[in-house]
């Protein structure tokens, strides 16, 4: 877990506002999930009921099945007990289809700038639906054997990008989920 600070903005309109002025789209936010089990502090709940919750109510608002998921977005904050936590949640969440998804980190580029992780995570995730690439977990040296998922080590990966999921599972139980979508 290495702390770090940034920022990152996105201008959220309209599709057709979007294309009526011209602009460049790089992806459309098809639907989202907020919850908080106040659990602990730093502790992730152990059934990860909460987590798994957010990602079914993000994929049911997006009207989006987990077959069609092409690319999970990890919170990935390197703890052992998140991210073993996470991982059987998206098993849970996603079922059969969770070990076929290519699932990666982008902390390794970032560090956890805290609050500003979900917006940082969301550009990155709308650049990877506009360029059809998969940005890698970087510096993945030690593989848990708990997390035993497609986990895209060190390198990218070109793939057809339809739709992206990206959690965001934070400090005092917050559990945010966004699905995004290729945009044609």
């Amino acid at each position: 877990f290495v702390m770090g600070e940034g920022a990152a903005s996105l201008i959220l309109e309209e599709l057709e506002h979007a294309r009526v002025r011209g602009a460049k789209i790089y992806a459309e936010v098809l639907g989202y999930s907020l919850n908080n089990d106040a659990f602990h502090m730093t502790t992730p709940l152990p059934s990860g009921d909460s987590c798994i919750r957010a990602m079914r109510d993000a994929l049911a608002d997006a009207q989006v099945a987990p077959e069609q998921i092409d690319y999970v977005n990890a919170h990935a904050s390197s703890t052992q007990l998140n991210d073993s936590a996470e991982t059987m949640s998206i098993k849970e969440a996603l079922g059969e289809r969770a070990r076929k998804i290519p699932i990666s980190g982008t902390k390794g580029y970032h560090a956890h700038p805290l609050g500003a992780t979900g917006a940082i995570e969301a550009a990155v995730c709308a650049l990877a639906l506009d360029r059809q690439w998969i940005p890698p977990t970087i510096n993945y040296q030690n593989p848990d054997p708990s997390c035993d998922l497609d986990v895209v080590p060190n390198h990218g990966r070109a793939a057809e990008l339809n739709y992206i999921m990206s959690n965001s599972f934070g400090f005092g139980g917050i559990n945010a989920c966004i699905v995004m979508g290729r945009v044609r």
